[in-house]
This record gives structure tokens, C-alpha cells and sequence, in this order.
């Protein structure tokens, strides 16, 4: 991580000789330098790799590492100040550009050339676009954005997902040099002490941020996990430890206890917690906190400290390359992934990713970081670190805009009239004729191209998001039209959409499209969203029965079961909704969910060719449809079960005539939800004689 940037801080140093005297806990071997910082790193490094690659979660490593870098930047801020009597931002960002850029540039290069050899063209578009974001350091904002964006949860991890923290620290830089800057010439002009008010600043934001992580965490985890402004506080409270060590005297063998129980805490973080769906917030608290403790602890000189270990030299070589070593594990756990269709690494296939990645880690310290830190020291001109951040990123740059544009370029098939013979889709599935004069064809959409079609109710807005609560509606059709009709629901109720509306321009009819991520037309709770129980979800629902009863369609299309990896349902909350509607005069078309794939029929297609990628619909579909066990169903509900003609037999292709079935695992591609037009045609009129 970026905290390689300095190993000083300001601790004091000398001791008493009698081993239980009051000392300050930055004692060290030379003036400022604090050993056990480098092991500390290497712990956080580790926690960080092993929890990612054998238990598919976070470990509270990566808060660490902003608490060193509030830590070690502050002070050197503020001994900057005190030296040459103002943050001199061009010395201070030469210094780190020369020491962030060249690595980052690397590895990122490094991640094109593997997503090119080794992952499936799907995932093309989205590394390109997480590279750049990442050069520029705005990877935390991309992923905030993603995460709350139902469309990406289903996605696999992106190989440079990991450049989130990258990316917030590269934020803090500019933000505490700010304010830095701006303490010390109040703090002058007021003639206070520059340290003083430097530990009010720190103070006052670790105050503010803290309480907005926490508030922010409850009301939208998967945002604030992202968010500089959650984070903050890590820093700030690295930055409280900077300028208070240096006052504080403890005993030897109470820092000796402290050094133990900060470490083994640390340690116990990401199995005492689910990081990934509870940080920030105050449970972040733990693992710095844990760190904090370490830092207090300092350097005691005891046979028996916590400190013994940090200072081991193995342990301290391993720090050493921890930002090296960070950069590398994730890109190359994706690719070990992706390449053993596993979402956790085995034991022996774990030690090897993690091989990989020290060699990685250390072939980079060695010819890259030492290399170019020899070459620049000495050319402190800022002239010289922009060269260096060119050297580097231009590459990133380059790449990946030529990468987009061919890919803009190739030439993509779409169905028109003059080939839709071409792309029957669904409807081979009810002709045997067509099936047997079915030509050769390329996949539409190409697997490339797959996660993009989507409903265009998506692009306007209609569809609302997980943290939206508006029950936004999308009419299509005329106004006096005969007949109109509803889809309301989950997402997986809006897959069916297009094909509604192929029928309604052809019938006539008025479509109304109402429909929220992950939310089902039930009055049952909702299920959990990142650990938090899906309070937008609520109040989405009650929002949705204000514009029903106000639009008052003559027919509900939803669906009447839930299909999930655990099985297939239909809960009670769906007859009380339809109960509701039936108050209302509205009836009700309950579409049975369609099967999940245990997989990605974009990527398989990609990589193997659609006569290699068969799934199992009973993957999550139970053998009968729940909902026609449900007691106390309303007269004006009908039911149908659509599900043969997505997976026929109880199998599911990825490809149907000609059409790539599913966008992800779970959703129907737009074109292929138009080709099922004409037996959800049936199975509307069947059910209103229309």
C-alpha cells in the first residue's frame, strides 16, 4: 500500500533503563524511525491477501493501512511546515507521484495483457473502464456507483476492484495537504502552535467523519464504503496518534500488553466480522483501533513484545514490498479464478496465487520501484515527477483507448427486419421447421455486448435502483388505449418489459413499466441488502400502490415465485398484494420466476461456444411451481409458467436460436425477451380474453 511513502514519524526517542519506567511509546533504534511499522504492514498485507484469496471476504487489512497513512503523512506535513514554514506542494507531491505512479502503471499495464489472454471478452469493457479509473485514481467513486447499481452485483470482480483504497488515499493526499496548509496559516496568524491546532484539525475532522461513516453506513453501506468522506477519519485518527505519541508515557510492560492485544485483535478482525458488508462505520473501529494500540505500543525492546515479531526481519522484508505486493495479489487471484471457474481459491491453488504474487511483488520492487527512486532522487525538479507519471500512465492511457475504439469498431450484429429470419430465438422452440432451417449465425447479443442489453426503462430512469424509493412510472402505448397493463416487481420482473411491449405496439395497448431492483410485489419483509435489512425497499412498495391505485391498469404482470440458489418459493405476501389489487378491480398475470444459471452463459459462450454451455434449471427451480400451492388466491389471479420456453426440458442454453438467452445469471437479454413475445401474448389473453 501507499504507505511506503515514509517510514519517520515523529516519536520520540531514549528510555529509561529500568524496564518499567514511563517511556514514550516511538522509542526506536534511530531518531523517528519506527520498526515495527514495516511488520505492521506486512501483517496488514497478509490479512488482506489470505482472507481474499481462501475466504472470499475482506479482513479490516486495508484500514490499517489508511491509519499508517494518516500516520506517517501528518507528520511529515507538519515537520514540512516547520522546516520550511509552509506545505511546499510541489516537493511534497513530487515525492509521492514518483513513488505511487510507476508501480501502479505496471501493474495495470500487466492487468490488460491478462484480461486480453485470460479472461472472457464480457469482462473486456468493464477492466478497460476500471483501468482508466483507476490511473486517475477515482476507482472508489466507480465502484460506489456500481454498487448500487443492480445491474453490477451480479458481475465477477473486476481485477483492479482492489484499487478502491489506492484511489481514496491518492484523494486524501490532496485534501490533507490542504489542510494542513490552511491549520498552520490560521494557527500562525492566530499565534497558536502549529501542532496544536494541527491536532484540533485532525480532531475535528476525525469527529465529523466518523459520525457521517456511521449514519451514511446504516442508511447506504454499499456507498459508503466507497466514500472518501467515510473514511476520513482513519486518516485523521493516524494523524491524532502522529502528533500525541511523542507526549504519552506508558510502562514498558504495559505498552508490552498493549503491542499483544492490538495485534491479536487485528488478527481476529476479519473473522469476528464481516467487514465487506458492515464498514465503515463504527465497527471499523476494531481494526484501527487494533492498529492504534500497535502504534502505542512502539518499539519496547523486550524479548517477549508483540514488537519482536513485527521487527523480525522476514517480517520486515515482507512490508517492505506490502504496496508491491498489494498491487498484485488481486489481478492475479481474478485470473486464477476466472481460469478455474472457482469463487475461492484451494489450498495449494491459493499458495500458489500468493507465490506468484511475492514474486511479483518483489521483481517490482527490485527493477522498478529502487531503479527509479535511484534515478529521481536526486532531480527533485517537480518537471521530473510529471515525466515520471507520464512514463507510466501514458501507457495505461493509450491501451486502453485503442482497446475501446476497436472494440467500437468491430462490427456488431443487431437484428433487423432483413434478418430477424436469422434470429427466431424463442420461437424454435414451438416450430420444429424453423429449428431444422435454422442457419449459422452469429450470437445476438454478442457476449461481449451482453450486460448492456438491458431494458431501455433502465437508461430513463424507471427501473429504480437499490437506495431509490420513487416509484417511478414509464408509459408506452396510447393514451385511450383499450387496454392497459402493468409490470411491476423485481428485476426480474422487468426482464419481461420488451416482450410486453412488442405485443402492446402490435394490440394497441398501454404498458406501465413500475419496477425496483431486488424488491419483490410482496408484503413480506424484504430480504437483506449487504447485511442491512432493504428498508428503500418498504417504502418503494407503498409508493407503488399509491400510482396503481392512481393508474388503476386492468392487469398486474409479476412474478408468483422466487427462484434463488436455495430454491424456488411463493410467499403469502404475494396473495396479500394481490388481494390489495383485487380491492382495487385489478387483476392479476403471475409469471413464475425464471431459472437462475449456476454460471455466466456470456463468458461460457465466449470462451467455450454455446454448444458447451448447458445449465440445469433445477439449479433453483423446485420440480413444481410453488405458486399454484398457494391457498387463497384471489379469482382474479391467473398464473402461467413460461419456463419451457427459456429451458426446455429442464435444460437452459445459453444460446436459442441464434439468441444469447441470459445477460448474466439471472436476467434475459432484451432481444431475447422480444422473441418471447408471442407465447406471453398467449398467456395474456388466455388469462383476460382480451
Amino acid at each position: 500500500m501507499t504507505t511506503t511513502l515514509n517510514t519517520s514519524a515523529s516519536g520520540a526517542t531514549g528510555s529509561s533503563t529500568d524496564p518499567s519506567a514511563p517511556e514514550p511509546p516511538g522509542r526506536a533504534t534511530t531518531a523517528g524511525h519506527r520498526p515495527e511499522i514495516e511488520g505492521l504492514r506486512a501483517v496488514a498485507v497478509l490479512l488482506v491477501a489470505v482472507y481474499h484469496i481462501w475466504f472470499g471476504r475482506v479482513s479490516g487489512g486495508v484500514d490499517v493501512f489508511l491509519l499508517l497513512t494518516g500516520f506517517l503523512i501528518t507528520g511529515s506535513l507538519l515537520r514540512m511546515t516547520e522546516s520550511a514554514g509552509r506545505v511546499r506542494f510541489a516537493a511534497f507531491f513530487s515525492r509521492l507521484f514518483k513513488r505511487l505512479f510507476p508501480p501502479v502503471g505496471v501493474v495495470l499495464v500487466g492487468v490488460l495483457g491478462a484480461t486480453w489472454l485470460w479472461l472472457p471478452e464480457p469482462r473486456w469493457r468493464g477492466t478497460i473502464a476500471e483501468a482508466v479509473a483507476s490511473a486517475l485514481y477515482v476507482e472508489n467513486w466507480s465502484l460506489a456507483t456500481s454498487a448500487v447499481d443492480y445491474l453490477d452485483r451480479t458481475e465477477l470482480p473486476s481485477p483492479v476492484q482492489h484499487f478502491w483504497s489506492l484511489s481514496i488515499q491518492g484523494q486524501f493526499y490532496v485534501v490533507w495537504a490542504v489542510l494542513i496548509a490552511v491549520t498552520v496559516a490560521v494557527a500562525r496568524r492566530a499565534g497558536a502552535g502549529t501542532r496544536t491546532a494541527g491536532l484540533v484539525a485532525c480532531g475535528a475532522v476525525f469527529a465529523g467523519s466518523l459520525t457521517y461513516s456511521v449514519l451514511l453506513t446504516d442508511a447506504d453501506q454499499a456507498w459508503a464504503y466507497f466514500d472518501l468522506g467515510a473514511r476520513l477519519w482513519e486518516f485523521a485518527l493516524g494523524g491524532i496518534l502522529a502528533l500525541t505519541l511523542p507526549l504519552i508515557r506508558l510502562p514498558r510492560p504495559m505498552r508490552v500488553a498493549l503491542g499483544w492485544l492490538g495485534l491479536a485483535a487485528l488478527i481476529a478482525c476479519g473473522a469476528l466480522f464481516d467487514v465487506s458488508t458492515m464498514f465503515p462505520g463504527y465497527v471499523a473501529l476494531w481494526p484501527v483501533g487494533a492498529a492504534a494500540l500497535v502504534l502505542l505500543a512502539g518499539t519496547t525492546g523486550s524479548p517477549v513484545a508483540a514488537d519482536r515479531l513485527l521487527t523480525w526481519r522476514p517480517l520486515t522484508q515482507l512490508g517492505a514490498i506490502s504496496y508491491a505486493l498489494y498491487l498484485w495479489h488481486w489481478p492475479v487471484l481474478v485470473v486464477y479464478l476466472a481460469q478455474t471457474e472457482r469463487s475461492v481459491a484451494t489450498l495449494p491453488g491459493g499458495l500458489a496465487v500468493l507465490a506468484v504474487s511475492v514474486g511479483l511483488a518483489v521483481l517490482t520492487r527490485t527493477l522498478l520501484e529502487k531503479p527509479v527512486n535511484a534515478f529521481t532522487r536526486p532531480r527533485t525538479h517537480p518537471g521530473w515527477a510529471m515525466a515520471v507519471v507520464a512514463a507510466f500512465l501514458a501507457p495505461v492511457l493509450v491501451v486502453t483507448t485503442l482497446w475501446t475504439a476497436r472494440l467500437d469498431d468491430r462490427q456488431v450484429v443487431t437484428v433487423t427486419e432483413e434478418n430477424a429470419s436469422d434470429y427466431p430465438g424463442a420461437r424454435v422452440l414451438t416450430s420444429p421447421e424453423l429449428a431444422a432451417s435454422l442457419p449459422s449465425a452469429p450470437v445476438v447479443p454478442a457476449p461481449a455486448d451482453a450486460r448492456e442489453d438491458v431494458p431501455d426503462t433502465y437508461d430513463v430512469g424507471c427501473h429504480a435502483s437499490l437506495e431509490q424509493t420513487e416509484a417511478r412510472v414509464c408509459s408506452h402505448g396510447p393514451a385511450e388505449a383499450e387496454h392497459s397493463i402493468a409490470v411491476v416487481g423485481a428485476s426480474r420482473s422487468a426482464h419481461w418489459y420488451p416482450a410486453l411491449r412488442e405485443i402492446a405496439d402490435e394490440r394497441g395497448w398501454r404498458v406501465h413499466n413500475i419496477t425496483k431492483s431486488s424488491c419483490q410485489f410482496s408484503t413480506d419483509t424484504p430480504h437483506t441488502v449487504d447485511g442491512a435489512v432493504y428498508t428503500q425497499c418498504l417504502r418503494w412498495r407503498e409508493n407503488l400502490m399509491t400510482e396503481l391505485a392512481r393508474l388503476r391498469p386492468d392487469v398486474v404482470l409479476t412474478s408468483s415465485t422466487r427462484a434463488t440458489a436455495d430454491g424456488e418459493r411463493a410467499f403469502d405476501g404475494f396473495v396479500e398484494r394481490w388481494r390489495q389489487l383485487a380491492d382495487l378491480g385489478i387483476d392479476v398475470l403471475g409469471v413464475r420466476d425464471l431459472p437462475r444459471v449456476e454460471g455466466d452463459g456470456a463468458s461460457c459462450v465466449a470462451t467455450r461456444g454455446a454448444d458447451e454451455c448447458l445449465y440445469p434449471a433445477s439449479y433453483s427451480h423446485a420440480p413444481s411451481d410453488p405458486a399454484r400451492a398457494l391457498t387463497d388466491v384471489p379469482e382474479t389471479v391467473s398464473l402461467t409458467d413460461l419456463t419451457r420456453y427459456v429451458c426446455p426440458e429442464g435444460q437452459c442454453p445459453a444460446v436459442v436460436g441464434n439468441v444469447l438467452v441470459y445477460r448474466d445469471d439471472a436476467h434475459l437479454t432484451t432481444v431475447y425477451s422480444r422473441t418471447l413475445a408471442p407465447v406471453l401474448e398467449t398467456a395474456i389473453v388466455r388469462a383476460t380474453g382480451w
